[in-house]
């Protein structure tokens, strides 16, 4: 009977953001409406969005395993860059976006260079956010999994946190991914951001209880000063990367006897967590997610004007900081609770944070954290969805195959579009859990986010090449810039590494792939730089043509001209 309890909140849940979805969308009427909201969603709405797209489950479950792992909040030093990032697409990237009045981000590259930087960019991210967001689905169908398992059995402890049964993966997948796209696909972006809204509050909720239970179950803060003393020093929040400690693992791991200066180069390469990555690395991810992913984009393009959407960006930017300290503490306080009762201990750290909602927390409270994760899952994955069909019909639906057809039709082409990447994502996710239960120590995330840092790399590049420079880059030259960026990106990242140890055991081949000696390992926070700087190098090369150039401004003062009607831009 209790544990029907944690289900009915589950379910109520599901039934109370499924029916806001399908109300807040009932009047879309045009792809403006679908895609935009009319640009009348107030600034507030736009940064709980922001938020609740960012946190996924991985976020909700990983962090705390950032925290467990290391002891420490080393992992919240990413928000400084990531304020930094979010202020330069506030001033820089929005005011561009509003003056052209687009639909997705990608129709600025067209005005300013051309259809094949458009569409070349497009294409990336359509790949890019289809992959990462059905990846991450493996989080919450693992969950939902775990909680089944606990609802028909009764059994107050989860014996193996990694079930073996890939079907019963699947049929999560499907569950959840098709509950999002119902409201998604019906409600539109209106449907994803005041939903979007519900889920943050419930998400952060839920953070602060399980917070407030942990605290409580190891006996305050003494004890956690206690077992955790580095939190009375700064050397428990910042990591510079020159620590002893650090430089004599990085000796050990790569077998170097003495630390040159281009030694400890490849040491802040390698360490994903470092002031250096922290703040400049950080940095550039963040302008490339927030400035040129549709995904994270499309809501800002909700609000009003620019200056509203830059509210919303950088509100949202601050909010991270207690945030991701929430989700990092719970890691610190898990360390010291399984310390002290290791009795419900995973074997894997990532999995802490989910061992202990299962396992640990009473009745009620349990089902609503476990909402709150269901609630991130949805919250990222109907924004994911929203924006791919939104750009797969602006960008090439329309221009190639309906450009005479009136709204009534674009909007059903993104409704049908959003269902489409439901089922691709579903696919996705369902690979991604068959390769795990195959191979339980492949680890996925550093896919996922080796993937999307590695594509949004170079799309920084080319919007920074437009916005930056006057009358430099090409549609040809664009092309080539962009490939070099994901070449050189993909093979420092050591990203075939992971791919060929991530799919060899499915060919019977051990997975013990390295990169080559003497090439630098480079973590994923310094992807986008790489990228962005590989794509400026060569794109300044090439001179925009003169009539490119002409061009642009004629359809920019187009766009002011036509007051609130967005210009046309699908020549």
């Amino acid at each position: 009977m209790a544990l029907l309890i944690d289900g009915l909140i589950i379910l109520l849940y599901f039934i109370a953001i499924i029916s806001i979805g399908l109300y807040m969308g009932r009047r879309d009427k045009s792809l403006q409406d679908f895609a935009l909201g009319g640009r009348n969603v107030p600034w507030w709405a736009v940064m709980a969005s922001i938020i609740a797209a960012e946190t996924s489950a991985a976020t909700f479950l990983g962090a705390p395993g950032e925290g467990f792992s290391s002891h420490t909040f080393f992992y919240v030093q990413l928000i400084s860059g990531l304020i930094l990032g979010r202020i330069l697409v506030g001033y820089v990237f929005l005011k561009p976006y509003y003056t052209l009045k687009v639909y997705t981000v990608y129709d600025y590259l067209g005005v300013r260079f051309g259809n094949k930087s458009k569409n070349y960019v497009s294409g990336l991210f359509l790949f890019m956010r289809t992959l990462a967001s059905g990846t991450r689905m493996f989080v919450p169908s693992l969950v939902m999994v775990l909680a089944w398992q606990l609802l028909t059995t009764g059994d107050q402890k989860i014996k193996s946190f990694a079930p073996d049964n890939v079907m019963a993966y699947v049929v999560a997948i499907v569950v959840i991914t098709l509950l999002t796209c119902l409201y998604t696909a019906v409600g539109g972006i209106k449907a994803v951001i005041w939903t979007d809204v519900i889920q943050a509050t419930l998400m952060f909720g839920a953070a602060l209880v399980a917070t407030g239970m942990l605290l409580h179950e190891i006996g305050g803060f003494d004890v956690l000063f206690r077992e955790a003393p580095q939190l009375k020093t700064w050397g428990g929040y910042f990591q510079t990367g020159f620590e002893p400690h650090v430089v004599e693992a990085y000796r050990a791991k790569n077998g170097v006897d003495h630390m040159n200066a281009w030694e400890y180069v490849k040491l802040i390469l390698a360490e994903p967590y470092t002031l250096f990555s922290a703040t400049l690395g950080s940095m550039f991810l963040n302008m490339a997610a927030f400035g040129t992913d549709q995904d994270m984009v499309q809501r800002m393009l909700t609000a009003s004007t620019y200056r509203k959407a830059r509210r919303s960006l950088i509100t949202a930017a601050v909010m991270d900081l207690p945030i991701a300290g929430v989700f990092v503490f719970i890691g610190i306080l898990l360390f010291i609770y399984y310390k002290h009762d290791p009795t419900y201990k995973p074997a894997a750290n990532a999995d802490v944070f989910g061992s202990y909602i299962l396992n640990v927390m009473p009745v009620g409270v349990r089902g609503l954290v476990l909402a709150g994760v269901f609630a991130t899952a949805m919250g990222s994955l109907s924004a994911a969805l929203n924006a791919l069909a939104t750009s797969a019909t602006n960008d090439w639906y329309i221009p190639y195959f309906a450009r005479a057809r009136d709204e009534a039709h674009h909007v059903a082409a993104a409704r049908a579009f959003t269902g489409v990447f439901a089922v691709l994502m579903i696919v996705i996710a369902s690979l991604f859990a068959y390769a795990k239960v195959r191979n339980p120590d492949v680890r996925i995330i550093p896919v996922v986010l080796g993937i999307a840092a590695l594509i949004l790399g170079p799309m920084l590049g080319v919007f920074l090449l437009g916005m930056f420079t006057r009358a430099r880059g090409s549609d040809g030259g664009n092309v080539v810039a962009i490939t070099a960026g994901l070449a050189v990106t993909f093979f420092l990242g050591e990203l075939h590494v992971h791919l060929a140890n991530l799919f060899a055991p499915l060919f019977g081949v051990e997975a013990n792939f390295k990169q080559l000696r003497g090439i630098p390992t480079v973590s994923f926070t310094w992807f986008a730089l790489i990228g962005a700087a590989v794509v400026v190098a060569i794109g300044v090369l090439f001179r925009t043509p003169d009539h490119v150039l002409d061009a642009a401004v004629a359809r920019a003062e187009q766009a002011r001209l036509g007051e609130d009607k967005p210009v046309a831009l699908r020549d």
